[in-house]
């Protein structure tokens, strides 16, 4: 059967009549209630993607609520079960609380007791559910992590890399540090008939002075004092396949010179070697950070730039992509070395506020260490007692702020689409960018 609601409420009660009086008011309060008379009826029916709580009481002919509690949580660990019992089984309930049980309730109750519990178990089990959502999501997606997601700039350069990945021009990749340049060139060789052969990675700014020809293209045998035995080049070692430059600028002007007449004739000279050899490659390269500045700094030679740039693309990052933090986010977490039998930890209200709220610098580079600190549980618990401590004012003040900078930040800080877009009056607008210490200039593009 299946259960469409995150409000649905398994309940579990022999007693007819308390059944029915308990199954009404949770009704009442806008709950979905499947109700059954034994547990052995609920099992049959609920499953690990139960999308609510069960409610059982703890005496029950056939199979009682402890046994019922055991066969749950061997269905799934993270289902919230709540014990209804007798005045004489708090012993016992408590008990099954150190087994897995949520929570208990004593005959008589007050319903607000019960209704506190419920609360708070649902919400629990949303957090766990949507947790699983976003880690399904992003291994299912098949994609480099920093693709994934539904945001319209990620949506647009999947589809450019989609159309531009068999082709045959070189392809300029930029960004900000840790935005993840290196997974949109592996993306484009995976995406063509060149992932089939090599995916050369290079680190323009690490390349050792005095070695950086040998690195780039090779040498014989013998071609000077220490060549003991003959180098293959990072550049033929990409023959067939993609050559990725990362942090292009960041080469030296002298190897810049020399790569740029491997693009023009798509040939190599190793040294020592009696005459050139083609090399079949496609060239994908990186750059961060401001390239008209690197290229009137001299940095980046002019030919070498207008020699890639063919095609141009740029990865935006993650403040421009805020909605695709959470999925990036869990599945970091998912991925983080905490060993094989670890449990992911739910991403909590708080630690979501925070996700949107920050405004990574560092990009997916720093995400990914809070979310490995995240999964050790280093990080979050600060948060969450700080979310559980914030009132519904300030949590209501902060998504309003989101939506302001968002929409101030999607349309440059236009203040005359944005009115139309929020569709508020103007002097409405501008007391709240004073309230959330917003100034329209700041976002407005060069």
């Amino acid at each position: 059967m299946e259960f469409p609601r995150l409000e649905t409420v398994a309940l579990i009660e022999d007693d007819d009549d308390f059944r029915n009086a308990l199954t009404e008011r949770m009704e009442v309060e806008g709950l979905s209630v499947r109700a059954y008379r034994s547990a052995e009826a609920a099992l049959t029916e609920i499953d690990a993607d139960f999308p609510g709580v069960v409610v059982t009481d703890l005496r029950m002919p056939g199979l009682d609520g402890r046994q019922a509690l055991n066969r749950l949580q061997a269905l799934d660990p993270a289902l919230p079960v709540i014990l209804i019992t007798g005045h004489g089984d708090v012993a016992e309930a408590v008990a099954a609380m150190h087994g897995g049980a949520y929570d208990f309730v004593a005959k008589p109750f007050a319903f607000e007791r019960l209704s506190e519990s419920l609360t708070r178990a649902l919400e629990k089990r949303a957090l766990v559910l949507d947790n699983r959502r976003l880690v399904a999501l992003s291994s299912e997606a098949g994609l480099e992590l920093p693709l994934l997601g539904d945001s319209p700039a990620i949506r647009s350069l999947r589809a450019t890399i989609a159309q531009i990945a068999d082709a045959r021009m070189d392809v300029l990749i930029e960004g900000e540090t840790g935005v993840g340049k290196e997974a949109v060139a592996r993306a484009l060789h995976n995406g063509g008939r060149r992932r089939l052969h090599p995916f050369v990675a290079v680190n323009c700014g690490a390349l050792p002075d005095g070695l950086i020809e040998s690195e780039l293209f090779g040498h014989e045998l013998g071609a000077f004092a220490g060549a003991l035995r003959r180098r293959v080049g990072h550049v033929e070692r990409a023959h067939g396949g993609s050559l990725f430059l990362d942090a292009v600028e960041s080469m030296p002007t002298a190897a810049q010179v020399k790569m740029l007449r491997v693009l023009e004739e798509r040939e190599i000279h190793p040294i020592g070697a009696s005459e050139p050899r083609a090399v079949d490659i496609r060239v994908l390269a990186s750059a961060t950070g401001d390239l008209d500045q690197a290229l009137v700094s001299g940095r980046l030679r002019e030919e070498l730039y207008y020699r890639l740039n063919v095609v141009r693309l740029r990865v935006p990052p993650l403040r421009e992509r805020r909605d695709d933090i959470p999925l990036l986010f869990a599945s970091l977490v998912a991925r983080a070395p905490v060993g094989p039998d670890a449990e992911p930890p739910v991403i909590t209200d708080a630690v979501r506020s925070r996700l949107l709220e920050h405004p990574w610098p560092g990009n997916i580079r720093e995400l990914s260490h809070f979310a490995q600190r995240f999964a050790l549980g280093l990080e979050g618990r600060e948060d969450q007692a700080a979310g559980a401590a914030r009132g519904l004012v300030d949590r209501i003040a902060d998504f309003e702020k989101r939506i302001l900078q968002d929409t101030l930040e999607a349309l440059g800080g236009n203040v005359s689409e944005a009115l139309a877009q929020l569709r508020i009056p103007r002097k409405t607008l501008y007391d709240k960018l004073k309230r959330h210490n917003l100034k329209p200039a700041d976002f407005r593009r060069s």
